[in-house]
């Protein structure tokens, strides 16, 4: 059986059967690696054949410092990063299913803060926050506890986190858009 150092080489050489045979021999683990980054299996075939793609733009500039399997991974794991993060980015902060087609609420939310004596006191609520806030991704979590309970400001917490303005902002919104919408659901009648 011939190496990946073999095989790669005959690649480089035009021997298709020999980037076929490298493919065969990785992409199995390719897969199950990218499915730790990202949230389905199609996405994580997605990923491994992005992968193949870019392994093929660049087997001439493989310059051999790793090994082939290291070098490999490594372009697996920034193809799934990057997939994990557009994939987050476009996470809705609200569910889609409470617009109309116009855009508008279906049903508007509720101010239950109103109604809020009738059925907690400040004390019971406190903790149904905080176990929504834990239910939380973790860098939401940390940036609403930054913000709301800790009471820093926006730019303390992009310092603190290393994020910037925007990304700061953007994970302060659907944090606390999760953690209403878990409260509004507690309290619905």
């Amino acid at each position: 059986m011939a190496t990946d150092a073999e095989l790669l080489a005959n690649a480089r050489g035009g021997d298709q059967g020999a980037f076929t045979a490298l493919v065969e021999r990785h992409h199995g683990a390719l897969v199950r690696v990218a499915r730790t980054f990202v949230t389905s299996r199609a996405e994580a075939e997605d990923v491994a054949q992005d992968t193949w793609l870019a392994v093929l733009r660049g087997l001439e500039g493989f310059e051999g410092r790793s090994s082939f399997r290291t070098w490999l991974f490594a372009i697996l794991a920034n193809r799934a990063r990057t997939t994990a993060y557009k994939a987050r980015r476009a996470e809705p902060a609200v569910d889609p299913d409470r617009f109309d087609t116009a855009g508008g609420w279906v049903e508007p939310p509720r101010l239950w803060t109103d109604a809020v004596d009738d059925r907690l006191d400040a004390a019971s609520l406190a903790p149904r926050v905080r176990a929504a806030i834990i239910e939380l991704p973790e860098v939401q979590q940390q940036v609403i506890t930054l913000r709301d309970v800790e009471g820093l400001d926006a730019a303390a917490v992009c310092d603190l986190l290393k994020l910037t303005e925007g990304n700061q902002r953007v994970l302060l919104h659907r944090a606390r858009a999760k953690v209403r919408s878990a409260i509004e659901r507690e309290m619905a009648p």
